[in-house]
């Protein structure tokens, strides 16, 4: 072959890189006309290679709706000369889904330092921000749930209770809440007897029954004669809530949920939520909004039977103890999608509490702390939920910024704890576990006894058990190296009781993670 014939190694090179990576990366010029690609990327825009991409604009992609925003972006790292890193994006899929991007778009320069186009790079980030809705929509649930318990507790009368409910709903970020309740008449109507948020006369004229008549086919009615919950994911497309679309629309309800008021086997009525948007009621978060109409059917009818008061506060104590096991187990649920996306360090919080609670019996410390201690530790690293799962598993050493996001972990974790009310401070639990004895700790830079017990006993198990097992970034540095870590530090970084209780566990207590 002619020397003249031969390819640029370095372009064979760059090719090479371009196409082993698992981003999608993009060049344009000054015009926004793609100048290539590599395959992956070709294929999210609709093509089968990166030749077919040349010489095109977004406006002849799938994504040609979201053009004029690409555009603006091109064009302001152009005109700027700046990058424009990590901005996150809509975009339609080739099967014409509406996916989310995180972006990075650099100035592309010739040999005088010309700008001559961009350089381009996204990644699919779409999984990531669902997990975070989705977490964000089952601490909403979790805190309702949480005050309702408070209310069902402490009113004594109907009325009240259902009229704090709803509005504890609505102020919940759901868009309007009622209850009603079935009548047995011929007509088999649906009495609405509370009622919060958005609704402008809408149930005046809703007419609902729940008779298996056309009325008597929307989620409410059919919740109550089904004893079923009924989700309406929909407005606009879902046939059964045609009498009700127009009304509904206009005051802004996009999907809503209807759950029956059981109890005893008898059916009450149903409370029915509103959202502002399609889609927003998911499984998880139902279920615990049944957990909630069942409290409240309880309460309804513990209410009006007060004669048999020692009943009512027993069977009241007896649903707050399973309603706390039940919130104990869905925070339980949303840790356990942390460690889901971070593979290297899954059994890490499982194994932090077994470790705290160990520490904390060796102690003295009472039972009902300890209790709070082990559900604190199992959920120390909730907020990792918002922290990119590429930077959880980074191989490598992490930059400044990645290391900065997290740190942010303790913060997050504390932002979805602090309105859940348990009968330990769980939310400080987590928000100090990083906090030192020498005020070194992040992130309020707490030191000796401004840091709860709790917290210093969950920093210690936290070193011990990441010291001693395996990371993407290092292997298992083992048992003693971790103890002699927390032995150097005894009284600066770490408590000293907690320390001493600690080794005293593995030294002579034969204590391991797998017992």
């Amino acid at each position: 072959m002619d020397k003249t014939q031969q390819p640029d190694l370095s372009q064979v090179i760059l090719s090479s890189i371009f196409e082993g990576l698992p981003i999608r990366v993009f060049w344009k010029d000054r015009e926004s006309r793609y100048l290539g690609c590599n395959t992956q990327f070709a294929i999210d825009a609709g093509m089968t290679c990166p030749e077919e991409l040349i010489g095109k604009t977004d406006l002849d992609l799938v994504w040609k709706d979201q053009a004029d925003l690409y555009r603006a972006d091109d064009l302001r790292v152009m005109e700027s000369q700046e990058p424009k890193l990590a901005y996150e994006e809509p975009q339609t899929s080739p099967e014409g889904r509406l996916i989310w991007i995180r972006t990075s778009k650099v100035p592309m320069r010739d040999a005088d330092q010309n700008v001559i186009g961009i350089l381009g790079v996204f990644e699919d980030v779409t999984a990531h921000r669902q997990a975070v809705e989705a977490q964000q929509r089952l601490g909403r649930a979790l805190r309702i749930l949480s005050k309702c318990n408070h209310v069902l507790v402490h009113v004594q009368n109907e009325q009240v209770l259902l009229a704090e409910i709803c509005q504890l709903i609505v102020d919940n970020g759901y868009l309007m809440a009622w209850v009603g309740f079935s009548e047995n008449d011929a007509a088999k109507l649906v009495r609405p007897v509370a009622q919060s948020g958005v609704v402008d006369g809408y149930l005046d004229g809703a007419n609902i029954t729940w008779a298996d008549t056309e009325r008597g086919q929307g989620p409410t009615g059919t919740a109550i004669r089904t004893g079923l919950t009924v989700v309406n994911q929909d407005y606009l497309s879902n046939p059964k809530i045609a009498p009700w679309r127009e009304s509904a629309i206009k005051r802004g309800y996009q999907s809503s949920a209807a759950i029956p008021l059981i109890c005893n086997n008898n059916v009450l009525g149903a409370f029915t939520l509103y959202a502002p948007e399609p889609n927003a009621f998911f499984p998880e978060e139902v279920a615990l909004l049944e957990e909630l109409a069942n409290d409240l059917a309880f309460g309804i009818v513990t209410l009006r039977n007060k004669a048999d008061h020692e009943r009512m506060a027993a069977k009241q104590q007896q649903h707050a103890e399973i309603l706390l096991r039940s919130m104990e187990d869905s925070v339980k649920a949303i840790a356990a999608t942390v460690e889901a996306r971070d593979p290297y360090t899954s059994g890490h919080q499982s194994r932090v509490a077994h470790l705290a609670v160990a520490i904390s019996k060796e102690m003295g410390l009472l039972d009902e702390t300890i209790k709070g201690i082990r559900l604190a530790a199992s959920v120390h690293d909730l907020g990792k939920i918002s922290v990119p799962a590429e930077i959880l598993s980074k191989p490598g050493g992490l930059t400044e910024v990645e290391f900065m996001l997290v740190k942010q972990h303790v913060q997050r974790g504390y932002d979805i704890l602090k309105d859940i009310e348990f009968p330990w401070p769980l939310a400080a639990y987590v928000w100090q576990h990083h906090e030192r004895m020498d005020g070194s700790g992040y992130p309020q830079g707490l030191s000796g006894d401004q840091i709860l017990l709790g917290s210093r006993i969950l920093a210690v198990a936290d070193v011990v058990e990441a010291m001693s097992s395996h990371r993407p970034y290092r292997p298992a540095l083992g048992i003693e190296a971790a103890l002699e870590e927390i032995a150097l530090h005894r009284g600066t970084l770490y408590d000293k009781d907690v320390v001493d209780a600690c080794i005293k566990l593995f030294h002579q207590r034969d204590f391991n993670f797998s017992t």
